[in-house]
């Protein structure tokens, strides 16, 4: 495995590699790396001839009051990880070499970086299309792999791609969890044992939601018993408890029977932000209505 700092070094060896007709697949992360990440990496090695991994804490897509100065950095861990893990290039830029000075250019995707976590966190995924769009550039890879956690940084993401027309193909994977069902997350080592066991009480409202979506009951009272049921988590404050297209992020019709419409998809996203204690956290599931 070699380890990058400069852009430019990895862009020319990627840009050698697709001349010679090899396969890049790129997984950004921002370190701390878990099992989730590694099951990003091991899709990439199985899918692609080269895997680059970058390991960079993003400072534009943090808001003023949130945890940048305090987000793990343990980086031989990370470089252990990604040794062990068959990754071919480990891309650690810094600040200056990523961003350069009187850095002005942003990437802005539109109406779905408002809603959900772009409420509380308005300038987080502007931050997030910024350096995902300069990570794929310098990669240039075929295929980047992202967590289904973040589902709406995967829409963004996707919809990014797809408006710019870059090359790269979107590969969303399936959340990976501890036994007790809590979504991994490198934000979970901020959390005590006490708030860890309530916080799986998260990921089991969600179930009960799947079940009644796919049973069919009404989507409004879907949402209303998962807010009821995130609400009994001990020290909870719900951020935000949505139903939406689980494709383009749209609101579906809460108010009408659970069942596909010309206008409401087969897919429903139930996805939550709740505060633990401090520790914000995210998940989601998804289900297909019943028909």
């Amino acid at each position: 495995m070699k380890i990058i700092k400069l852009p430019g070094q990895l862009q020319k060896i990627c840009f050698d590699l697709i001349k010679k007709g090899k396969t890049v697949g790129l997984v950004p992360t921002m370190g701390a790396l878990h099992a989730g990440h590694i099951s990003l990496i091991k899709k990439s090695v199985s899918q692609n001839d080269f895997t680059v991994v970058s390991v960079y804490v993003n400072p534009i897509q943090f808001g003023p009051n949130e945890d940048f100065n305090k987000y793990p950095r343990p980086i031989e861990n990370d470089i252990k990880i990604c040794k062990e893990n068959k990754v071919d290039f480990l891309f650690l830029p810094t600040n200056e070499t990523l961003y350069g000075k009187n850095f002005s250019t942003y990437v802005n995707v539109e109406n779905l970086s408002q809603i959900m976590c772009g409420v509380t966190r308005p300038i987080h995924f502007r931050g997030v299309a910024t350096v995902v769009t300069k990570l794929l550039n310098i990669a240039q890879a075929d295929r980047a792999y992202f967590g289904m956690k973040d589902y709406q940084q995967y829409i963004i993401i996707k919809k990014m791609v797809e408006d710019l027309n870059i090359r790269t193909k979107i590969i969303g994977c399936p959340i990976v969890r501890e036994k007790t069902g809590i979504a991994l997350s490198s934000r979970n080592t901020y959390l005590s044992a006490e708030a860890k066991a309530e916080a799986n009480g998260i990921y089991r409202a969600l179930c009960e939601a799947k079940k009644e979506i796919a049973a069919g009951k009404k989507l409004d009272a879907v949402k209303k018993n998962l807010e009821k049921n995130i609400l009994k988590i001990k020290d909870a404050k719900i951020d935000y408890v949505e139903l939406r297209n689980a494709d383009t992020l749209e609101p579906v019709f809460l108010s009408k029977p659970s069942k596909p419409s010309a206008k409401n998809d087969k897919k429903v996203l139930a996805a939550v932000a709740v505060k633990v204690g401090n520790v914000r956290l995210i998940d989601n599931i998804v289900e297909r209505l019943k028909s």
